[in-house]
C-alpha cells in the first residue's frame, strides 16, 4: 500500500460565528467548536483514507480563549499518527475578529478515527509519510498519546468485568 503524505489530507476550514451559535452573553456555545472540530478532523481523516471514517475518541478538549459572535473561526487539521486501521487528526482552533485581524488560538484537540470499508468494517490505512522535523515530532507525541489511550482502554475494560 503507497503511503500518503501529512500534506496531502491537511485541511484548513473557516466558519462565521453567527448569534444562533451564542448563548445569550455572545460567547458561542463549545459544543458548536466541537463539532466544527468532528468536522474539519474527519474531512483530514477521510481524505487520507479515502474512504469513510468514524470518530472513535477526542482526547481532552481545553477552550484557552472565548468565542464570540462575529469571530471567523479558523480550525486547522491534519494526520499526526497512522495505526492499522485508526489514525490520529490534531485539529487547533483559532478566532479572528475580522475587523481588526487579531487571531487568538482558542483550542486544540486530537481525535483518533477509524476508516470503514465498503462492510462498514474498519479497513487497513496507508501509512502516513513524514517529510519535515515539525511532522516527525507530533507523530512521535501521537504515538505516545496513543499508548497511553490504550493503556487506559485496557484499564477501563479491566474494571468493567470485574
Amino acid at each position: 500500500m503507497t503511503g500518503k503524505k501529512v500534506s496531502e489530507s491537511r485541511v484548513i476550514m473557516g466558519q462565521g460565528m453567527n448569534p444562533e451559535n451564542a448563548n445569550p452573553a455572545g460567547n458561542v456555545h463549545g459544543g458548536d467548536i466541537m463539532k466544527l472540530i468532528d468536522t474539519a478532523g474527519g474531512v483530514a481523516a477521510t481524505r487520507h483514507a479515502r474512504a469513510h471514517v468514524v470518530t472513535a475518541s477526542i482526547d481532552r478538549m481545553d477552550f484557552h480563549h472565548p468565542v464570540y459572535v462575529g469571530d471567523f473561526l479558523i480550525l486547522k487539521a491534519s494526520v499526526n499518527f497512522v495505526g492499522k486501521t485508526s489514525m490520529e487528526v490534531g485539529v487547533r482552533v483559532e478566532a479572528e475578529n475580522p475587523i481588526t485581524g487579531v487571531k487568538r488560538h482558542t483550542g486544540s484537540a486530537y481525535l483518533t478515527f477509524v476508516a470503514l470499508d465498503a462492510n462498514k468494517k474498519p479497513m487497513q490505512l496507508p501509512p502516513l509519510i513524514l517529510e519535515t522535523e515539525e511532522e516527525r515530532l507530533r507523530n512521535a507525541e501521537a504515538a505516545e498519546r496513543r499508548q497511553m489511550r490504550l493503556a487506559e482502554k485496557k484499564k477501563e475494560k479491566k474494571k468493567h468485568e470485574k
